[in-house]
């Protein structure tokens, strides 16, 4: 109960302050109606208007939370208008790009942390890499992708595993190398040859930081499936509804597509978290 009370309290000045903010940047908006109709408006009346309008500049908390819930329960999963059809377009592309790279980064690091001349050339790349904005980035691969044939799920996934292979690779290596000399030399005088370094120390004790990393992964890798929707003009996925919106001004769509976006995040993160529990209480390293 006392862990829950903090996050309730902070959940609770979000919102408090959300509101506060709609009815300062919806106000102009009222303002101006009421002036070209030559009337005379309370304060009560401005709140209670811009906490209505149709098509706010910031929609409240209320208008979003009735957008989700038309958009999920009161629509099958099937329809184009459900936010749960949209969802699994983009988590397909999530996962498929979390796959690609998780396994990418996991190799890069194996192969950093066992060979010098990895260590030297490709870690250097794999910062560079990072340095490059993913919104410049994600129409190149698109357009390369398509004048090869290459569309579809492809090209997000692509994306996502661009985003998500480097915590995965800076955290592994990070794991790898955490074994101290004394336990590496400890297994030398027992005989052990580097394969079985690798596998009865070195990657037990990376667990804890691969799976940090891959929390930061997962997430990263769901920002790259929607920002991969985005160039292509898609009409599927959490990107394409937040697209749409902005097309015709639909800010409640835009937000509730974003929330959308944030809570499966949080599905993603937990899931991972949950599989590090069972993983870790298996091996011993947590009680």
């Amino acid at each position: 109960m006392r862990s829950i009370v903090p996050v309730l309290t902070v959940v609770a000045g979000i919102i408090a302050i959300w509101y506060g903010a709609a009815i300062v940047m919806n106000q102009q908006w009222t303002r101006d109606q009421a002036e070209r109709a030559g009337v005379e408006l309370q304060l009560s009346d401005i709140v209670v208007d811009t906490l209505s309008q149709e098509r706010p500049k910031l929609p409240v908390p209320h208008q979003v939370a009735a957008e989700l819930w038309k958009t999920t329960v009161e629509k099958k999963i099937t329809s184009k208008r459900s936010l749960i059809y949209h969802g699994w377009i983009t988590l397909s592309a999530t996962l498929l790009g979390f796959a690609i790279g998780t396994g990418a980064g996991i190799l890069l690091a194996v192969g950093i942390v066992h060979n010098r001349a990895m260590d030297m050339s490709v870690m250097p790349w794999a910062i560079a890499s990072q340095t490059i904005p993913i919104l410049a980035i994600a129409p190149m691969i698109i357009v390369v992708l398509n004048s090869v044939g290459v569309q579809g799920l492809i090209p997000k996934a692509i994306i996502s595993a661009y985003l998500s292979f480097f915590p995965v690779v800076v955290g592994m290596v990070k794991g790898l190398r955490s074994p101290d000399a004394m336990q590496l030399d400890l297994l030398k005088t027992y005989g052990a040859n580097k394969g079985q370094s690798f596998w009865k120390l070195r990657l037990p004790s990376s667990m804890p930081y691969l799976f940090t990393s891959l929390k930061v992964g997962i997430a990263a890798s769901l920002v790259g499936a929607i920002v991969g929707e985005l160039p292509t003009g898609a009409i599927r996925g959490l990107g394409a509804r937040m697209l749409s919106g902005s097309y015709y001004g639909q800010t409640i769509q835009i937000w509730s597509a974003l929330i959308a976006a944030a809570v499966l995040a949080a599905l993603l993160v937990g899931i991972v978290g949950l599989i590090q529990r069972i993983t870790l209480k298996r091996m011993g390293m947590t009680r």
